[in-house]
């Protein structure tokens, strides 16, 4: 990200960030676990929820933008884009993982990133239910518990055979996606699935080695891209290059991890 922001401006942006995701905190853990939580299908190929909760903390930030920054552009999940003035977009997914949402399962999270049109200089990883908060950017690396907070950084992993991988789904995308998946997911030490954002919050936190996904959008990854790579780690495409308007992406530890699997997706990913 090479948009040119003072660090009083990036205070001033960091403060809202989490301004945003304690409202979404309220908002999502008001619906998470209850009896009273309606889901519905936005309709396509494959079921694809969405809930009052999701509704209702992108509405709870987006009034937040439009007080305090209403000269930056916004765009979200669930309400579309605003276009703006200042060069920054406010990128926002209210519930990234919605199916865990609605299964009960606290993998899913609040994405928040903020950055210009060449990708995000700052994002937040928020998991309202275990109350940590990864944050990225502007000289930050850190997740936040309550009082607590650590350092965020990723682990030294160079040899694909003793790494970890996580990706969201086990049915990648297309065919050939499944396939340059499995390639992948045959020479690491172990694979988990269905971890949605948390994967990308533990890859920062030290704890995994690769996550690989496809079919992603813009606010599923922006605010991954900005704390991975302040802890660290590297965020592209399949083909090695920038990722944050989605597509398929894969973050990893290390360059080492990176190029080993990168080399067995371009194998055969049509």
């Amino acid at each position: 990200m090479t948009f040119n922001i003072s660090k009083d401006d990036a205070d001033a942006l960091v403060a809202v960030a989490h301004r945003l995701a304690d409202a979404a905190r309220v908002e999502t853990l008001r619906y998470f676990r209850g009896s009273s939580l309606d889901v519905a299908d936005k309709g396509g190929a494959v079921f694809d929820p969405v809930t009052a909760a999701d509704r209702a903390a992108e509405a709870a930030m987006r009034a937040i933008l439009a007080e305090a920054r209403p000269q930056d552009g916004i765009l979200g999940e669930e309400f579309g884009a605003v276009e703006g003035e200042s060069g920054l977009t406010w990128v926002l997914d209210p519930i990234d993982g919605t199916r865990a949402f609605m299964s009960g399962t606290p993998t899913w999270g609040v994405l928040i990133a903020v950055g210009g049109a060449d990708g995000p200089c700052y994002g937040i990883i928020d998991q309202p239910y275990t109350g940590e908060r990864f944050e990225g950017g502007f000289g930050r690396a850190r997740m936040v518990r309550g009082s607590d907070e650590w350092a965020l950084g990723v682990r030294g992993t160079v040899n694909l055979g003793g790494a970890v991988l996580f990706t969201t789904f086990p049915e990648v995308g297309s065919e050939a996606e499944r396939a340059a998946f499995q390639r992948v997911a045959a020479q690491v030490r172990l694979t988990r699935y269905g971890m949605d954002c948390y994967a990308y919050a533990l890859l920062a936190a030290g704890q995994i080695d690769l996550v690989i996904e496809a079919g992603l959008a813009a606010y599923d990854i922006q605010a991954p891209i900005s704390v991975i790579e302040a802890s660290g780690g590297i965020v592209t495409d399949w083909a090695g290059g920038p990722v944050h308007q989605g597509g398929r992406a894969i973050a990893a530890a290390t360059p080492e991890i990176h190029a080993q699997a990168l080399a067995l997706l371009q194998d055969g990913a049509a």
